[in-house]
């Protein structure tokens, strides 16, 4: 299979399933990105979503998220005819192999609810019921461990009166895209881990990826569908406790004269038993994924009798993170009440327009709890989050609107728009130019000797 985009067509048959057709039910970042970059090396893809708005933008080619590169790949598969939309399920019957990718967000006690997924797979049952030939049903929401097994193939298999392991086989392919690099991500992963339920379907699986990488075939882990579930989860824990203690050492360093948790953190980075990504100390992590999925991950421990102290200090770390900044202002500015506060970005992290579960929302939260008037910018993610605040900030429409007439500016989100701010800007627009840097995006040195200059991880001078 040719690595370049290609118009065409992909039909491999193994054991009856035709991998070069596919349908993917939810059209989330996950799931529109998993089916346009299918389409896009010609693989006939059908996108399955229960939201006809969702349908009828990306069937007109506009992706109803903000993901780098996945617009172009949308529209050149909608021209060349491998990608459509459509409300209704029963089209996936025309397909051989489906890939669940809805949504699996957290409970109250911080378990996943299952609702969509319990929804997604009774529906692909019945659609099924009907087809002659046999159908591979891949999971890759993310599920606890054992959901494949116990929740989502009984489901499939009831509603489409299928015989499991014969007609009908299910399998596990968690994705590991992140938000802002989605399509890179799925272009080029690290690798890919497929679990299947003792039905050999993970070498269906497996085939087809060899048909989309072709010579650029990562590496391949085949195992059961419990280790492929638990291999999701654990490695956002990893993830999520890394970036939470960095920001642990980042808070100890702030005490410490002289020291600065970026060149802590580049020392660090450089043994190779630890590795320098998600050593970048903040304001804490957040969007869909980290925090829905350690807290899973929490609940189920404790399903199962154990208590995870350390994934709970995770967590606990993260929580505090966006509380330290205004902390900060507060040491510097004295009492926030009334004084009014800019907060540049408002997305979780650069280059998507996700808020959810945004540490630079938690910190606009309590900045407005102690009694600070707000005005806040993001490049992407200004509407969702005017939609959660509710009128209770002002969302600017500029970098320099955001800025006026300011007494303390929060640098919340690291996107580039922001790394260009020079000293002379913030003085110029600010009334008292006080930079609370968030996510170090500025030197220190600089920054210091031109204003008032404050940011996670970075000590008193010695």
């Amino acid at each position: 299979m040719p690595s370049r985009i290609t118009t065409k067509t992909v039909s491999k048959v193994v054991e009856g399933i035709d991998v070069g057709s596919v349908s993917v039910v939810g059209l989330g970042y996950v799931g529109l990105t998993v089916a346009s970059c299918l389409a896009s090396r010609g693989f006939r893809v059908i996108g399955i979503d229960v939201d006809r708005d969702r349908v009828e933008a990306v069937n007109r080619g506009r992706a109803p998220i903000h993901e780098p590169g996945l617009e172009r790949l949308l529209r050149s598969s909608l021209r060349r005819g491998t990608l459509r939309a459509t409300t209704d399920y029963a089209e996936l019957s025309g397909t051989d192999l489906t890939f669940v990718t809805v949504g699996t967000p957290s409970l109250p006690d911080g378990s996943i609810d299952l609702r969509y997924v319990v929804e997604a797979s009774e529906s692909i049952g019945r659609a099924l019921r009907s087809k002659e030939g046999g159908h591979l049903v891949v999971v890759k929401s993310t599920v606890v461990p054992g959901t494949t097994e116990r929740v989502v193939a009984p489901k499939v298999a009831e509603a489409s009166g299928k015989e499991l392991g014969e007609s009908l086989l299910v399998a596990v392919n968690p994705e590991f895209l992140r938000e802002g690099s989605a399509v890179r991500d799925m272009m080029r992963p690290d690798r890919i881990v497929i679990g299947d339920i003792g039905d050999g379907s993970s070498e269906i699986v497996e085939e087809l990826y060899r048909e989309f990488y072709g010579r650029r075939m990562p590496t391949v882990i085949k195992t059961n569908a419990v280790n492929a579930e638990t291999i999701k989860y654990a490695s956002n824990a990893f993830l999520a406790a890394k970036v939470s203690l960095i920001n642990e050492i980042a808070n100890i360093c702030e005490r410490i004269p002289g020291a600065d948790v970026k060149v802590v953190a580049q020392g660090v980075g450089l043994d190779a038993r630890i590795g320098p990504h998600f050593l970048g100390a903040g304001i804490g992590f957040g969007g869909s994924c980290f925090p829905k999925d350690v807290r899973a991950l929490i609940a189920r421990a404790r399903e199962l009798g154990y208590e995870p102290v350390m994934l709970r200090a995770v967590l606990e770390v993260n929580e505090r993170q966006p509380i330290r900044a205004v902390e900060m202002a507060e040491e510097v500015v004295g009492d926030l009440r009334g004084k009014r506060a800019a907060v540049l970005g408002l997305a979780f992290k650069p280059n998507t327009d996700d808020v959810r579960e945004s540490p630079a929302l938690r910190l606009v939260e309590e900045l407005l709890r102690r009694g600070a008037v707000v005005r806040a910018y993001d490049p992407a993610a200004a509407s969702n989050a005017a939609r959660v605040l509710g009128g209770r900030a002002e969302i600017a429409s500029s970098v320099e609107e955001c800025l006026r007439d300011a007494d303390v500016c929060f640098v919340a989100t690291d996107w580039d728009e922001f790394r260009s701010l020079r000293p002379e800007d913030f003085r110029r627009l600010m009334r008292s130019p006080v930079v609370i840097d968030g996510r170090r995006v500025y030197d220190p040195e600089t920054f210091s000797r031109e204003l008032t200059y404050r940011a996670i991880g970075l000590g008193p001078k010695g």
